[in-house]
């Protein structure tokens, strides 16, 4: 019966009640009970030195012994020591003072300084290292900072804001929220391990350009994919063994590499019945080249893809923007998204849509046991005119992001500001973004290099 205990007293339980002997009680809610060796003076010198690492700042005397008449008062009502003691700092971890981030406007203290950087890099509070420098008022200091930048991104802790990061920028967070529908998709539907396999690549490709500093431009294309043996098989690549992760280099003219193209973002950017260029359009204007679109008309209805394949999409699409309240905000929304129409709601390349019309075909059996009800119906229709030029497919699409290399690292700045600080780019901030993309470009706009600049700039060292 766990939990087993390798030393004891554990770190827990040292941060609790330190030194003081313990033992079962099986009378008491904790289930131990703790011996204090004066009732008064342990539970203030306790209680002190909780408030001194929850609030991840200096605290005034008066502030260390705020909660303290709510420990003395449990005692008076027949708590034991321990249990007056957890409400105790049951008070302190609902308080503002541990909730909340209590900045002033204006430059950052290194101790603020500190909890920005470790919320931002870790998802977590400081560590001893980061205050004891703020406490010698030495965090701020340029090559100081860039130090224990670098050191939070190489700690395996890190990786929690790898993870946090991508489920605020590319909502990675929905990858499992819809599934696949049983008729249209059953060579998908109750495949939880090609779900999970799907946001497990898109971290581990987030992962190493940290790591290794690679351009932003790998946002939109790159030459290799990590992939295990089911995502080699979805995106139709020389077969890989097992459901180990491994770092894969690309065929010439592939249509994988970047962000844009893994199965995730596929995913999160479709319903589990049908795609929308509408939707993944959007999606790719905002998240990836940082060019928000305005919100539809109220009075105007959404755009239904047609499942029974009697209409393309485009078909559809054009006579939507024969609206004039339409078609300003669908001339840039729609091409974006019609690059991604050659991949179906998991992923996988498709050049035709596929259709339940009674035209059934069998030709082989889903996940659910039951034979394909799906036929393919009209051809995918992939291209469009992005910034004024024509484009045929993914990879000529991708061509084109990749002729404004700054726009995808201006976008991943203010994705990486919003996140660190809450704040998003405004008006007065532009030459602070530029500044920063002027000193990150020698080094083709490294991802690390970007966060230093972030980091290191006014937008991140004032609120």
């Amino acid at each position: 019966e766990g939990p087993l205990v390798d030393a004891w007293p554990t770190a827990s339980y040292q941060q609790l009640f330190a030194d003081l002997p313990v033992k079962k009680s099986a009378t008491s809610p904790l289930k131990v009970e703790v011996t204090p060796n004066d009732v008064a003076k342990d539970a203030e010198r306790l209680l002190r030195r909780f408030v001194q690492q929850a609030y991840r700042r200096p605290v005034s005397p008066q502030e260390e012994v705020r909660f303290l008449p709510l420990v003395q008062n449990a005692l008076k009502t027949g708590s034991s020591f321990a249990e007056a003691m957890v409400t105790g700092y049951t008070a302190v971890l609902t308080s503002p003072g541990f909730l909340y981030l209590q900045d002033q406007p204006g430059r950052l203290d290194d101790y603020a300084l500190a909890e920005r950087l470790a919320f931002f890099l870790w998802n977590s509070p400081p560590d001893a290292e980061l205050l004891a420098l703020a406490k010698a008022g030495r965090l701020h200091e340029p090559a100081v900072l860039r130090q224990q930048t670098d050191r939070l991104l190489d700690d395996a802790r890190s990786q929690r804001f790898v993870s946090a990061f991508l489920d605020y920028w590319l909502e990675l967070r929905k990858v499992g929220v819809t599934n696949p529908d049983e008729n249209l998709y059953p060579d998908y539907y109750l495949d939880d391990h090609l779900v999970e396999s799907a946001g497990d690549e898109t971290r581990l490709f987030f992962g190493e350009l940290l790591k290794r500093n690679l351009p932003a431009r790998h946002v939109a294309s790159s030459d290799f994919v990590f992939v295990n043996e089911r995502l080699a098989k979805l995106y139709e690549l020389p077969p890989v063994i097992g459901a180990q992760f491994r770092k894969v280099s690309l065929p010439a003219n592939s249509v994988r590499g970047g962000l844009l193209t893994q199965a995730s973002v596929l995913k999160v950017t479709a319903n589990g019945t049908t795609t929308s260029p509408v939707v993944r359009g959007a999606w790719m204007m905002e998240r990836i080249l940082g060019r928000k679109p305005p919100k539809p008309p109220a009075s105007v209805p959404a755009v239904e893809p047609d499942i029974r394949g009697a209409t393309t999409i485009r078909q559809q699409l054009e006579s939507h923007r024969k609206q004039e309240s339409c078609a300003a905000c669908h001339v840039k929304i729609d091409p974006p998204g019609f690059a991604l129409e050659s991949f179906d709601v998991v992923g996988g390349y498709r050049k035709a849509y596929r259709a339940i019309d009674g035209k059934e075909r069998e030709v082989g059996f889903g996940k659910n046991g039951q034979k394909f009800a799906f036929h393919n119906a009209l051809p995918v229709e992939s291209q469009g005119q992005f910034n004024k030029r024509n484009f045929a497919d993914i990879r000529e699409f991708k061509a084109l992001l990749l002729q404004d290399e700054r726009q995808l690292a201006r976008n991943l700045v203010g994705q990486f500001t919003v996140f660190a600080t809450g704040a998003p780019i405004g008006f007065a901030d532009r030459p602070k973004v530029e500044k920063l993309l002027d000193a990150a470009q020698t080094e083709g706009y490294g991802v690390r290099t970007l966060v230093h600049g972030l980091v290191s700039s006014d937008l991140f060292l004032n609120k």
